[in-house]
C-alpha cells in the first residue's frame, strides 16, 4: 500500500504552496467571522460559510453560543443532543470517549474501522474521519452548530445524514487575557481550565488552553479493588497562533490540540443473573463485576491544523484547510461483566488521517457560492481479543481467544460547488453538486487461538492458530454524484419560506471482522473461492434521497424566532452492522456480519422556537425567554433481508431514532448585586428508544424526561461569574447503549454465563462553576 509518509509529503507541499500564496499581499485579513450572535433576538450563523441570520438560511440548523453552553452547564458535546431535534449524541458503549452520532435516523453505531461515519464531526473545519476520541469536552467554545439532512456541497467530507461542527473560540486581538474556569460538584468532579492569550505584534497573536477535567465513578468495580465505574480522569490542552486579520487582506490560523484520557475502564450493567455462575443482578446500576483490566484503558488524541484565508478581491476569497489527525485507543471491554474469562474483550483503535481542503468563494449582490476541492488519506486499524476462557475449558482449549486485526485505509478526494442566485428580494434559487472518488483498501486476519491474552495486549504465550477464520487482502473505489437544490421565497426581511431537494452517499467497504470461513461456496467442487470470501466482507455503498421543506421566521418585533423543517428520506442500501457468535474450525468465536439488506422510509417535522416573553421588566437588560424545540420522525424499513433470505421489515426497528425527542427552557435575567443573574430550568424528552434493529425489550429504553436547572451570576465587567447547576435533578435511571448475545429462548449465543449488559447515562449531578478573568 501506498506509504502513508507520501501523502503527508504530499499535504505539506500544498500547504506550503497555499500558505506562499496567501502571504503575496502585504497585509492580512480576518478569516470567515463565523460567530453566534444574539441581538434582539436575530442570531447569525456561517452554515453557507457567510455571515446570514438564520432567519435567511433555507437548511435545518441548531446554533448553540458558547455562551449559551456555558450558562446551562454544558460538560461535552453529548449535552447538545438535548439541544437539537431527532439528534443523539452519546457515548459508545464500553468507552469513555468514542461518539455515537444518530441525526434523523442516520448514523452509525459500531466504531470499528471500516466504516464510514453517517454524520461528520468537524473541529474547526476539520472532518473527524472516526469516532474515538470524538466526545469533545466543552471548554472555550465559540459554537456549536448541528446541520440536518445529507451535507457536502458547501464544505469538507460527505455525510450522509447530517454534521456537527464544533468551532473554538478566536483570540482577542487587543489586549493579554487570562481566563480561569473551575468546577467542583458531586462524584468528587473537579475541572480546571486555565487559558491565555496575548498579541505579539499588530498582526500576531498566541493563545492557548490546559484543561483538567476529572470526575469519580458513578459506580464501582466490585471484582477489582481501586477501580471505578463511569469515572473521569481527562488531560486536555489546545493552542493556537493567528496572523493577520480584522481588516487586512490575509488571516492565518495554526493550532494543535491534545487530549489523553485514562479513565477506568466503562463497563455495563448486567440485566440477567449469570448462566454458570448464578451471579446474581446487582442493585446499582453504575456497579460491575468486570475482571478484565488489561490492558489498561488509555487514550491519546491529538493534531495539527492550519487554515489560512486569503481576500483575493471585494468579490473572491480563497480558503485552505490543511490538518493532520492521530488517535490511539487501548480499551478494555469486558462484554459479561463478571470476574470469569468468559467475553473478554481487549482491542486497540489506532487512527490516522491528513486532509486538505480549498475553497474559493464569491460574493457579490445577487450571486453568492463557492467551490471546493477535499482530499482525506486516512487509516483506521483495529485488533482485538474474544478473550473465550470458560467456553475453551469445558472443550479441552484452554485460552482460547477468537482474535481478530483490521487495518482498512481510505483515499478519498471530492470537488464540490453550490451557489445562490437571488432573482429578486424575494426569489432564490440554490444549485450544487458533490463529485466523490473513495478507495477503500483493507486488510483483514482472524482467526481461533488457544494462548489467551495477545503479547499486545500484555500475554505472555506467541500466539498459537488452532483455525484460520479470515486472511484476506482486499480493494474498492466507489465514485458517486450528489446534487443538492432549494428554492427560497421571502414574502418580506423576517420571513423565509423554502423547499429543497438533496442527495446523500456513504461509502462502502470491508467489515474487518468478518468471518471468510462463512463466506458461501459458489461451487462445492471447487471449495471456497476469493470472490466468495469478497463478497462476504464487502458491503456496498448507501444512498438516500432527502426531500425537505421548511419556513424561517422572526416575528413580534424579533421577539419570536421560529424554525420549522418537515422532510421525506428515501433510504437506500442501508449498511447493517452487526457482531453474532459463531463458528470458526468447529469452535465458537466472534464475527462481524454486515449487509446491505435494507430500504427504508423516514419522514418527520422539527420545530423551533426562541421567545422573549419580557424585556426591562426588572430593570434594563432584564428579560425572560423561551427557548424550546420539538422532533417527530417515523422511520420505517420497507425492506429488510434477514439471515434465512427472508424479509422481516415488519419486525425491524431503527436504532437510537426515538419517535418523538422535545426540549424546553425558561430563563430569567436580572439586575442584582452588580451583575446580572441568569436562572434557568428546562427539560428534555425521548421517546421510546431501540438500541438495536431487533427490539430487545430488557434493553429498549421507555419514554423518559430528564430535568435541569442553573443559576448563573455575572459582574457587569463580565470578569467574575459563578454558577449553580443541576443535572437529572429527578435522578432517572434510563439506558444508553448495551450488547446482546442471547438467543429467543435466552441461551447465549456467545459465551456461557450470557451477555446481556446495558450502559446507562449520567445520574444527577450537582455542581459549581467560577470564571474570573484578568
Amino acid at each position: 500500500m501506498r506509504p502513508f509518509a507520501r501523502q503527508m509529503r504530499r499535504a505539506i507541499l500544498a500547504t506550503t504552496t497555499i500558505s506562499m500564496l496567501t502571504f503575496a499581499p502585504a497585509a492580512f485579513a480576518q478569516e470567515e467571522p463565523g460567530a453566534i450572535s444574539e441581538d434582539a433576538g436575530e442570531i447569525i450563523v456561517t452554515a453557507r460559510r457567510r455571515d446570514e441570520r438564520l432567519v435567511d438560511v433555507p437548511i435545518a440548523v441548531t446554533a448553540i453560543s458558547g455562551d449559551t453552553l456555558a450558562k446551562a452547564g454544558a460538560l461535552d458535546i453529548t449535552d447538545v443532543a438535548n439541544m437539537a431535534p431527532n439528534t443523539t449524541l452519546e457515548n459508545s458503549r464500553g468507552t469513555n470517549s468514542t461518539l455515537t452520532a444518530f441525526i434523523r435516523g442516520v448514523g452509525q453505531q459500531d466504531p470499528v474501522p471500516g466504516f464510514e461515519a453517517g454524520i461528520g464531526i468537524y473541529l474547526d473545519d476539520v472532518y473527524l474521519n472516526r469516532p474515538q476520541a470524538a466526545v469533545l469536552d466543552i471548554y472555550d467554545v465559540e459554537r456549536i452548530e448541528v446541520l440536518r439532512g445529507p451535507q457536502g456541497t458547501l464544505y469538507g467530507r460527505n455525510t450522509i445524514g447530517g454534521a456537527v461542527k464544533y468551532v473554538t473560540r478566536r483570540l482577542d486581538p487587543d489586549a493579554a487575557e487570562l481566563r480561569i474556569r473551575g468546577t467542583l460538584g458531586t462524584y468528587k468532579q473537579a475541572d480546571l481550565v486555565v487559558t491565555a492569550s496575548a498579541p505579539v505584534s499588530d498582526l500576531i497573536r498566541v493563545g492557548g488552553s490546559i484543561a483538567r477535567l476529572s470526575r469519580g465513578g458513578f459506580g464501582d468495580n466490585l471484582n477489582i479493588p481501586g477501580l471505578e465505574n463511569y469515572n473521569k480522569d481527562v488531560w486536555a490542552g489546545r493552542a493556537s497562533i493567528e496572523m493577520g486579520g480584522h481588516g487586512a487582506p490575509v488571516f492565518i490560523r495554526i493550532s494543535g490540540d491534545y487530549t489523553r484520557d485514562k479513565s477506568d475502564p466503562r463497563n455495563g450493567h448486567r440485566l440477567i443473573p449469570g448462566l454458570v455462575s448464578g451471579a446474581p443482578v446487582l442493585d446499582n446500576v453504575y456497579d460491575t463485576r468486570a475482571g478484565l483490566n488489561d490492558p489498561k484503558q488509555d487514550v491519546k488524541a491529538y493534531g495539527l491544523a492550519m487554515n489560512v484565508s486569503a481576500e483575493l478581491s471585494d468579490s473572491l476569497t480563497l480558503r485552505s484547510i490543511s490538518a493532520w489527525r492521530k488517535d490511539t485507543s487501548f480499551t478494555p471491554i469486558d462484554f459479561d461483566a463478571l470476574p470469569a474469562v468468559d467475553v473478554d474483550v481487549p482491542a486497540v483503535y489506532r487512527n490516522e488521517q491528513l486532509s486538505q481542503e480549498f475553497q474559493l468563494l464569491y460574493d457579490s449582490d445577487r450571486l453568492h457560492g463557492l467551490v471546493g476541492f477535499y482530499y482525506l488519506d486516512a487509516r483506521a486499524a483495529t485488533s482485538f481479543d474474544v478473550l473465550l476462557g470458560l467456553t475453551g475449558a469445558t472443550i479441552g482449549l484452554p485460552g482460547l481467544n477468537g482474535y481478530t486485526a483490521g487495518d482498512v485505509r481510505t483515499d478519498t478526494w471530492s470537488v464540490f460547488g453550490d451557489f445562490t442566485f437571488d432573482f429578486t428580494d424575494q426569489f432564490s434559487l440554490s444549485i450544487g453538486g458533490r463529485y466523490t472518488n473513495d478507495k477503500r483498501d483493507a486488510f483483514v486476519y482472524k482467526a481461533n487461538r488457544i494462548t489467551g491474552l495477545s503479547p499486545e495486549f500484555g500475554g505472555t504465550l506467541d500466539p498459537i492458530a488452532i483455525a484460520v477464520a479470515t486472511d484476506f487482502r482486499g480493494r474498492r473505489t466507489f465514485k458517486e454524484f450528489t446534487p443538492r437544490a432549494s428554492l427560497s421565497f421571502k414574502p418580506d426581511a423576517h420571513n423565509l419560506i423554502y423547499a429543497s431537494f438533496s442527495k446523500g452517499f456513504k461509502g462502502g467497504g470491508f467489515d474487518p471482522r468478518g468471518s471468510g470461513t462463512s463466506a458461501p461456496i459458489s461451487d462445492p467442487s471447487v471449495g471456497r473461492t476469493y470472490a466468495d470470501i469478497y463478497n462476504f466482507l464487502a458491503f456496498d455503498p448507501e444512498k438516500v434521497d432527502s426531500y425537505e421543506i421548511g419556513y424561517k421566521g422572526s416575528l413580534l418585533d424579533r421577539r419570536l424566532t421560529l424554525s420549522l423543517a418537515g422532510f421525506y428520506m428515501d433510504y437506500k442500501d442501508v449498511q447493517i452492522p452487526g457482531s453474532v457468535g459463531c463458528v470458526v474450525g468447529g469452535v465458537q468465536s466472534f464475527c462481524g456480519i454486515t449487509t446491505n439488506a435494507a430500504k427504508a422510509r423516514l419522514q418527520g417535522f422539527e420545530a423551533e422556537a426562541n421567545a422573549v416573553l419580557a424585556r426591562n421588566f426588572a430593570g434594563a437588560g432584564s428579560a425572560v425567554r423561551f427557548n424550546g424545540s420539538v422532533g417527530f420522525i417515523d422511520a420505517k424499513y420497507k425492506r429488510f433481508i434477514g439471515p434465512t433470505g427472508v424479509d422481516v421489515s415488519d419486525v425491524r426497528t431503527f436504532q437510537n431514532t426515538p419517535k418523538w425527542t422535545a426540549a424546553g427552557t425558561i430563563a430569567a435575567t436580572i439586575p442584582a448585586m452588580g451583575g446580572m443573574v441568569d436562572a434557568s430550568t428546562g427539560i428534555t424528552y425521548r421517546s421510546k428508544t431501540h438500541q438495536f434493529e431487533v427490539p430487545i425489550p430488557a434493553l429498549d429504553q421507555p419514554g423518559y424526561v430528564l430535568w435541569e436547572a442553573s443559576l448563573v451570576w455575572t459582574a457587569d465587567s463580565g470578569d467574575y461569574s459563578i454558577g449553580l447547576h443541576g443535572k437529572n435533578l429527578t435522578n432517572k435511571q434510563y439506558i444508553t447503549s448495551g450488547y446482546n448475545y442471547q438467543n429467543a429462548a435466552g441461551g447465549s449465543t456467545l459465551g456461557l454465563e450470557g451477555v446481556l449488559t446495558a450502559f446507562y447515562g449520567n445520574p444527577r449531578q450537582v455542581f459549581v462553576t467560577g470564571t474570573v478573568k484578568f
